[in-house]
């Protein structure tokens, strides 16, 4: 009876939607747990060979996210993959930041109009990402001017 089921398109279809809809209910919950446990690792090892490549951010808005950077002098980028990089279009927004066990603030705004300054940021803070990657699915690049203490 199953095979006879499944030799109709409408049934690939429904199993498809099944699978599609249970992978959607179960995506966000495991990446709740690997936040959780990557900013459990920076918070308790600040030298370590994470923190060295990933710092947690505290958003306006009390979000809080783990996330890969690259610090230069007083400037620290970050690559956003989802649609938070939303939130520091316009005049940006302020943030708070712990980079290997330091707490710093900064202010964050999203780059959308210089495609040859994020390839260039991008080859340092994301080296290992094809170069054929067009570059709409590389993220979008987010700058932080740190404040001063």
């Amino acid at each position: 009876m199953l095979f006879t089921w499944l030799r109709k398109p409408r049934a690939w279809l429904t199993l498809g939607l099944v699978v599609l809809i249970g992978l959607l209910a179960w995506l966000p919950v495991r990446g709740q747990e690997v936040n959780a446990r990557v900013m459990e690792e920076i918070r308790s090892n600040p030298r370590g060979a994470l923190a060295a490549r990933a710092m947690i951010i505290t958003l306006a808005d009390d979000r809080v996210y783990p996330v890969n950077y690259l610090r230069e002098d007083e400037l620290v980028f970050m690559g956003i993959d989802g649609r938070w990089w939303r939130a520091f279009q316009g005049s940006g927004e302020p943030v708070e930041m712990l980079i290997q066990g330091q707490r710093l603030s900064g202010h964050a705004q999203v780059v959308l109009d210089d495609p040859e300054y994020v390839v260039d940021v991008f080859a340092r803070l994301r080296p290992k990402v094809p170069s054929w990657l067009p570059l709409w699915l590389n993220g979008k690049l987010v700058v932080i001017t740190l404040q001063p203490d």
